[in-house]
């Protein structure tokens, strides 16, 4: 890990960009349903909305990003880019960690609209990562929406936010309900960082 800089591991689907809400749209057209009736609040896999018996949700992300350009069409998560923007300008390095690259035969297009998203919105990174072992990039505090990154990132002992969504209730905290707890949570670490008072090879505790 680069000591010189305080690295803040950020995901992007469900964390600084509003993927769930993006795929409930690119669903209803899909299953040919009124986007109402998709339920808002799913576990990870979308397993709520019937996708199962039409090929699953691999086949759904696949049509998401190959015909409705998902990772460049999605919004935003209110305050995210902002946020980032100002962490950034704090001289926090901003690693981006994504899986995105999970399904075969179109990784370009995954990294082309990757970049042209994060460009578009002038959200900031000094590094941007395509793997799923985020833990093995090394970062002083993470960012996560999915369970089992998250879960995975602790046993590994990285310091690990929840970006809370209806994935990830069950997960014990320290967790953010929006980019303004997550401003918060950062900059106390920030400050352990640079007052020496942080464990920068894996600290378990976190500041609540």
């Amino acid at each position: 890990m680069d000591e010189s800089s305080f690295i803040l591991g950020v995901d992007l689907d469900g964390v600084v960009g509003d993927f769930y809400g993006a795929m409930r749209e690119i669903a209803a057209e899909w299953l040919d349903r009124p986007v109402e009736s998709l339920k808002k609040d799913v576990s990870f896999g979308l397993h709520e909305w019937g996708i199962d018996e039409y090929g699953g949700y691999d086949r759904l992300h696949r049509f998401a990003v190959t015909q409705r350009d998902l990772f460049k069409a999605m919004k935003p998560i209110k305050d995210a880019p902002a946020t980032l923007r100002k962490l950034s300008t704090r001289g926090i390095r901003i690693r981006i960690i994504t899986h995105r690259l999970f399904l075969k035969y179109f990784h370009k297009t995954s990294i082309t609209q990757t970049v042209e998203w994060l460009d578009a919105h002038d959200i900031p990174y000094w590094d941007l990562c395509f793997m799923k072992d985020k833990g093995a990039v090394g970062a002083h505090v993470y960012i996560d929406d999915s369970p089992a990154n998250v879960e995975r990132l602790r046993e590994q002992g990285c310091r690990t936010i929840v970006f809370t969504n209806s994935t990830n209730r069950n997960l014990p905290g320290p967790r953010a309900d929006s980019w303004l707890d997550v401003e918060k949570l950062v900059l106390e670490a920030y400050d352990e960082w640079r007052t020496g008072t942080l464990n920068l090879f894996g600290a378990t505790s976190f500041p609540r």
